[in-house]
């Protein structure tokens, strides 16, 4: 008695491709957008009429540290509320006001009085 099913393919090994319609998860996205980076731009204006009431400008960038620092951006590095200097800084500033106040008061002292009109 003969079958007439088909014969079994082969196996092949089958490489899969990663396209832009697969999923990634969540790691890998957020993975990409920090090695690459993202900008988002965006300007919100509000108006009556031909009265400018409210203009907001919107500029985010979300990146790594490292390709921050490529790009030329490093602002955090500098900014004393971030570093842990900043009461060493705020105590000296504090100093110096102090020091220009005592300065101050010691030269008008020095001045001779203007006559009075």
């Amino acid at each position: 008695m003969t079958s007439n099913a088909p014969a079994p393919r082969p196996q092949t090994s089958r490489s899969t491709i990663t396209t832009a319609t697969q999923g990634s998860s969540l790691v890998d996205v957020i993975e990409r957008v920090l090695d690459k980076g993202i900008v988002i731009a965006g300007d919100i204006s509000v108006s009556v009429g031909s009265t400018e009431l409210l203009s907001i400008r919107i500029r985010l960038i979300i990146s790594s540290v490292d390709k921050a620092r490529e790009i030329g951006i490093n602002w955090w590095e500098s900014d004393p509320y971030l570093s842990s200097r900043t009461n060493e800084l705020l105590e000296a500033n504090q100093q110096l006001q102090s020091r220009l106040e005592t300065l101050e008061a010691e030269l008008k002292a020095l001045r001779p009085a203007e006559p009075a009109g």
